[in-house]
């Protein structure tokens, strides 16, 4: 169970809607992280709010809707609204050195999904392990994608390395945050770990 779960009516015509309308809030949710950037003169690679939003994306909303949403989000940059960092859009961007970060963010919301679903946002400490797992993932396709555009010496210095502080205090944030939630709903316990 995820926290989109909790809030899902029983009718399937609502069902259906709902689950609509959590994908494209989760979609505009990343877009609306996306905006909070800040560029680093030395990577193509900007900080931003979002890897943090993608992951509780999954979390909340379960694997195939935060899949779902993530899809959304690059249909909707590659059509050229301006979702993406700084307000970046269309095919080119999508294609780009970053690219590879937004490919790998569908995969780490259904994996965040997956994970939650077993209650690993329950508890502090797998918790840390799952944010751990999906920020692994999106680098794990983020990185090589940008190694072919900046060579494999420089995917580290540019793509990692600058964002591990940021990506440790986003990590903590939702550590301590998403086990409280549940404590606060009154179903810590029902996770599947």
């Amino acid at each position: 169970m995820t926290y989109a779960d909790l809030l899902r009516p029983r009718t399937r015509p609502l069902a259906r809607l709902y689950d609509l309308a959590a994908v494209v809030g989760g979609s505009l949710l990343v877009a609306l992280a996306a905006q909070i950037a800040l560029p680093l003169p030395f990577s193509p690679v900007p900080v931003t709010a979002q890897t943090l939003a993608v992951l509780l994306v999954g979390v909340v909303l379960g694997a195939r809707r935060g899949a779902a949403a993530l899809l959304l989000y690059l249909a909707q940059g590659a059509l050229g609204l301006p979702v993406f960092a700084a307000g970046g859009a269309g095919l080119p961007h999508l294609l780009g050195p970053t690219g590879g970060y937004l490919v790998g963010f569908v995969l780490a919301a259904a994996l965040m999904g997956n994970l939650a679903t077993r209650g690993w946002d329950r508890h502090p400490l797998h918790t840390a392990i799952a944010m751990l797992l999906g920020n692994a993932v999106i680098y794990a396709v983020g990185l090589p994608w940008l190694a072919l555009f900046v060579g494999p010496d420089r995917a580290l210095p540019l793509g990692l390395y600058p964002f591990v502080v940021g990506d440790l205090i986003k990590l903590a944030l939702a550590t301590v945050l998403l086990p409280a939630a549940w404590r606060l709903l009154g179903r810590e316990g029902d996770g599947t770990i």
